[in-house]
């Protein structure tokens, strides 16, 4: 089920549950995990993109073993909040994975997640590869904790 906000999300994750943020890339889905008091997200792993099934498979054993109680998918808007083919294709991968799980799933705008990470990044100096090994996952760390400051405030 695809909730509409996140005041919302926050009501259908059962206790001592974790949501798992998603940051999907043409290439690579970057994951992140929240604690189970729904305050802080953490970068967990990348995954190197495939077919949706495979994907799906591999993000099922994910749920499974690590306790998630719903999902945040971070949506790609264009600057002017207009949607192109990216958050088309995020907006299809949370319909269909909709219907492979009974978990919620909220949309996040994740606008500049991946500028302000690599920003980060670069700050910290880190290398050009090790900035490609990390974006991902931070930036899906990134989106998830702006999903949770927003449940914990009470915003859209």
């Amino acid at each position: 089920m695809i909730v509409a906000n996140f005041p919302e999300l926050r009501t259908l994750i059962p206790p001592g549950k974790r949501l798992l943020g998603l940051d999907l890339g043409e290439k690579t889905i970057g994951l992140a995990l929240s604690d189970t008091s729904l305050t802080i997200a953490t970068p967990m792993e990348t995954l190197k993109r495939g077919k949706f099934t495979a994907d799906a498979e591999i993000l099922e054993k994910i749920i499974a073993t690590q306790g998630i109680g719903g999902l945040v998918v971070g949506l790609p808007l264009n600057m002017d909040g207009s949607e192109g083919p990216s958050a088309q294709s995020a907006r299809s991968f949370a319909r269909n994975f909709a219907t492979r799980t009974r978990l919620p799933i909220a949309l996040c705008d994740e606008r500049l997640s991946t500028a302000a990470v690599t920003r980060t990044l670069i700050d910290a100096d880190a290398s050009r590869k090790r900035r490609a090994a990390l974006v991902d996952k931070m930036a899906a760390a990134y989106i998830l904790q702006g999903a949770l400051d927003r449940m914990r405030l009470g915003g859209e």
